[in-house]
């Protein structure tokens, strides 16, 4: 029995690297007939594993998804990544998620072995969670969205705007973008025959959903830049176009998807549409980011550095 258990754990384990296997061959890794191959991919079958099975000269046996989740084999590195990943959507912008969150992170370090924990004991000691005090997500709203994504089936469902009226609005929902700090909906509106940005946390799906629908083309051909750029354009009192003389990647790594949308502008330079709600502010943003700039848009914006600038002149000269 002790031989079939870890003859079954190593075939599973098998079965997870990749996407088909013939019987012969699993018989020769297990060092077993192909009879006993059978016998074991029927044990797995009863124990809850999807196992697809096809005949002829290319046949074999693939792992498939069954009704219900059955025990998984991960290697450390995949655990840890598990863990590390409920441990950030414990501090999530999904409502509920972080007490069930809690509860999967429990079970799997009641089952870690030393070497893990000791590893993960270490990420979690050197980590500080600073709490999300935005809107959250009802997972329920988030998974009917996206199916209705999948699906391509128009949406319906109430909306509360930003200024607190409520409407009935008919939408092709075309992608769900996440900011790091909210979710939004970019749709087809159906009735005002444009493009809307939805916050999802003021979004109350309605059943059935209706008819199927062609995707359209997003918005720029990319969903998160024109999601981005119209939150921004919403939540900043002064807009601002800017090029910062450093490359993207290397300010693509210190920004924030908050910050703003970035662009490439030649191997040296980048471009950021930012904003902030007073030129101040703006400014202190943009000198914090320690890499020369010029600004392309709004005039507003060159005619206040240029008064800091004289400002600062003034300050830093020598007194006689």
């Amino acid at each position: 029995m002790l031989e079939t258990s870890v003859r079954l754990l190593r075939m599973l384990a098998l079965l997870q690297t990749r996407p088909g296997w013939s019987g012969a061959d699993l018989a020769d890794r297990l060092g077993v007939t192909t009879r006993t191959v059978r016998n074991d991919v029927e044990r797995l079958r009863h124990l809850g594993y999807e196992i697809r099975s096809t005949t002829g000269a290319a046949g074999g046996y693939r792992l498939g998804a069954g009704s219900s989740l059955p025990p998984l084999l991960l290697d450390d590195e995949e655990v840890v990544a598990v863990v590390v990943s409920l441990q950030a959507a414990a501090g999530s912008t999904v409502t509920g998620i972080e007490e069930t969150s809690l509860r999967a992170l429990t079970k799997l370090q009641r089952m870690l072995p030393s070497r893990l924990r000791h590893r993960i004991e270490a990420v979690r000691a050197a980590t500080v969670a600073v709490p999300g005090h935005g809107p959250t997500v009802d997972p329920e709203t988030l998974t009917s969205i996206a199916a209705a994504i999948r699906d391509h089936e128009t949406l319906r469902f109430d909306y509360l705007d930003h200024r607190g009226h409520e409407g009935r609005r008919t939408a092709e929902p075309h992608r769900l973008v996440f900011t790091g700090r909210r979710w939004y909906l970019l749709a087809w509106d159906v009735d005002r025959r444009d493009w809307r940005t939805f916050r999802a946390d003021r979004v109350r799906p309605r059943v059935p959903n209706g008819p199927r629908f062609t995707p359209r083309e997003p918005p720029e051909g990319d969903a998160a830049a024109h999601v981005v750029r119209g939150t921004g354009s919403a939540a900043w009192r002064h807009r601002a176009v800017v090029r910062l003389h450093a490359p993207v990647d290397v300010m693509g790594a210190r920004l924030t998807a908050a910050a703003g949308l970035l662009r490439a502008d030649g191997a040296d330079a980048c471009v950021l549409e930012t904003g902030g709600d007073s030129l101040h502010n703006l400014t202190t943003f943009l000198t914090s980011l320690d890499v020369p700039f010029t600004v392309l848009d709004p005039p507003g914006l060159r005619a206040h550095l240029r008064t800091l600038a004289g400002r600062y002149l003034a300050a830093g000269a020598d007194n006689v």
